[in-house]
């Protein structure tokens, strides 16, 4: 398997170490972090934010994992071993910290977290379009079963909806995968 890049914040790489912290929530997580810091943080939402995002992209990665069902306050989550098929670039600035990028103007997201949102809403509209071809296509195909007479009139239509499910198949999968991409670089 190829050796994928995982930047992760050395501040929460070395909290990991720290067998107190090998069962955590996000705010236990947070506030260790905050006490990390060489000043407080401008905004504990934004601090908050931050490692929530941190906390789903190592449950995405598989180095981290939700320890209860529940959704919410209270989670707990708890740090496997680091695995094996990532390669470790740790960074010393958590998002707040870093300088504003001159690309971006006030009020305005970094690029990169745009084009996630936007991948994500393709994801949901492809899956949506992949469900109506697949179910088109079943409902083609039952109906050349239980009326044989049917068929000629139908089959075209099914072998349509079936290339279209395929198609889009191929496009989620290319999504996916981009998706994934952006969330361990």
């Amino acid at each position: 398997m190829k050796s994928a890049t995982f930047r992760l914040d050395r501040r929460i790489f070395e909290l990991f170490q720290d067998e107190a912290l090998l069962r955590f929530t996000t705010r236990e997580l947070r506030d260790a972090y905050v006490r990390e810091l060489a000043s407080p943080p401008k905004s504990m939402v934004e601090c908050w934010r931050y490692i929530h995002d941190q906390i789903r992209r190592l449950i995405r990665v598989g180095w981290v994992r939700a320890e209860d069902s529940r959704a919410g306050r209270g989670k707990t989550y708890r740090v496997l071993t680091q695995p094996e098929h990532l390669t470790l670039d740790l960074v010393d600035r958590c998002s707040s910290e870093q300088p504003a990028r001159a690309d971006t103007a006030y009020g305005e997201e970094p690029v990169e977290e745009s084009a996630v949102r936007r991948l994500q809403e393709l994801a949901k509209e492809i899956r949506l379009d992949l469900l109506s071809s697949m179910g088109e296509a079943e409902r083609y195909k039952q109906l050349m079963q239980e009326m044989p007479q049917l068929k000629e009139q139908v089959e075209d239509e099914f072998l349509e909806a079936r290339d279209r499910g395929s198609r889009l198949l191929g496009h989620l999968k290319a999504v996916e995968k981009t998706l994934k991409f952006l969330s361990i670089v």
